[in-house]
């Protein structure tokens, strides 16, 4: 496992890994505040990993997630961290993708599931999924999870379970709710707190002030003066998360919303696309965002601020990461300047108030992505692997190595990104040719 670690390129602890391992690792109940990106992944994955019998066919682990999204990337560390234990079968049980394959999933047995609670809630009451041979629950995210209103479905899904096991709670924030939860899932828990706030040295922050109906056009001049490569832009509703995402496509941004009342298909298709960097601007809502796996991001910008400071830290700590830098705008009408105090008392820090009368009015075409996204219509069930995919496209298509960006694959289809340049030829030789001796379906999302 060491060894393992150390190729996938984990050389030494994150702050979160070091206070909370020896906890989890000796089996103790943890509870521990801890963000997105913090390596708590790690931290608990390595604990079910150590106490993890392969030769007990039964699932022995439970990692409880907000959402999807957050559940494949959660299962994704799980599989790196199991790569040398051998005949591991971890399973994801997510709400929007179909129910019978899950079920003959089940039946041939796993040893760690992850998912969310609505679906396995559904599993547990079919009876196509027990955990009497449960050791450990993890709780991830839970803040979120009872911000979506999981906190009946939560205990009842503890209530098949035995009750000693260990119960690790990782949370990014500490609202009462927490502390209720915890008393009722866990035993004498070790509490674990890492500075929660992001360190600022490297996010440029300012907020601008606006009023009533001017909001829309601050946002349009925000984005032509900065003119960010990529950005998520944060509203606190599904409502107008959808009307900005709309607004900007208009006006001709690469833009895509992403919210609950999303379907799950549409959900991947707009994260595929804005991790391959085919759409620069995601709008999103903080639950939608949780949990998102994205790299440089240029900006972030706060459309609506946040209610809650501890909330608004996370949201502008997606920015500035790895050391590189990065740039938070929010937009705050005069009533809502006591957020604004509320969030520099939190972060310790003062925010520089933009100047409206300083940004560029020169009307600026939106910058066309370099890449294109293609959506093929196979996936893992088909056997499909992105060596396959790239040797299509380039052995048989002609394209260059160059021109082919991420292959992102799920169950059932696979996004991959092309030179915008090429992208049709590339779906027009999908579409006409084989990929392992097989015929798909082929389209260029956007």
């Amino acid at each position: 496992m060491l060894e393992n670690i150390s190729r996938l390129g984990f050389n030494e602890m994150t702050p979160i890994q070091a206070q909370s391992l020896p906890g989890v690792l000796a089996g103790d109940d943890v509870i521990a505040q801890a963000k997105t990106g913090s390596g708590k992944t790690v931290a608990f994955g390595l604990g079910i990993m150590h106490r993890l019998n392969v030769k007990q066919f039964r699932v022995q682990s439970l990692v409880l997630c907000p959402t999807r999204e957050l559940a494949d990337q959660v299962a994704k560390v799980l599989r790196q961290l199991a790569r040398f234990t051998h005949n591991v079968k971890i399973l994801t049980l997510c709400g929007g993708m179909p129910f019978g394959p899950q079920i003959g999933s089940l039946e041939h047995g796993a040893h760690i599931v992850v998912g969310t609670p609505g679906r396995i809630q559904e599993h547990l009451s079919k009876g196509t999924l027990k955990l009497e041979n449960l050791h450990t629950l993890v709780l991830d995210e839970a803040d979120r999870m009872l911000d979506m209103g999981f906190a009946d479905a939560m205990r009842e899904i503890v209530g098949y379970m035995p009750t000693k096991r260990q119960t690790l709670l990782f949370s990014a924030t500490y609202p009462p709710e927490i502390n209720n939860i915890s008393a009722e899932f866990q035993h004498n828990p070790t509490e674990v707190t890492v500075e929660s706030t992001h360190s600022h040295s490297h996010i440029e922050q300012y907020v601008y002030p606006v009023e009533g109906t001017e909001r829309p056009a601050m946002l349009l001049r925000l984005l032509r003066h900065y003119q960010p490569a990529s950005a998520v832009i944060f509203c606190n509703t599904k409502k107008m998360c959808q009307e900005v995402a709309d607004d900007l496509c208009e006006e001709g941004y690469y833009a895509a919303a992403i919210h609950g009342d999303l379907e799950q298909k549409f959900r991947d298709q707009v994260l595929a696309m804005f991790s391959n960097g085919s759409t620069s601007i995601l709008v999103a809502t903080d639950v939608a965002a949780r949990g998102l796996d994205i790299d440089d991001l240029s900006a972030v910008i706060n459309y609506e601020i946040s209610r809650d400071p501890e909330v608004h830290v996370h949201r502008i700590g997606r920015t500035g990461r790895a050391g590189q830098q990065g740039l938070a705008l929010s937009l705050i009408s005069e009533r809502e300047r006591y957020k604004v105090e509320a969030i520099e008392e939190y972060q310790m820090a003062q925010i520089d108030w933009g100047k409206p009368e300083q940004l560029s009015n020169k009307a600026v075409e939106p910058a066309r992505p370099v890449m294109a996204t293609v959506m093929i219509d196979g996936g893992k069930k088909q056997k499909l692997r992105p060596g396959d995919i790239l040797g299509a496209l380039t052995k048989d298509a002609g394209l260059a190595g160059s021109d082919i960006g991420k292959i992102n694959i799920s169950d059932f289809c696979a996004y991959v990104a092309v030179r915008r340049t090429v992208a049709r030829q590339a779906v027009d030789h999908l579409r006409s040719g084989k990929i392992k001796g097989r015929a798909f379906k082929a389209r260029q999302l956007r």
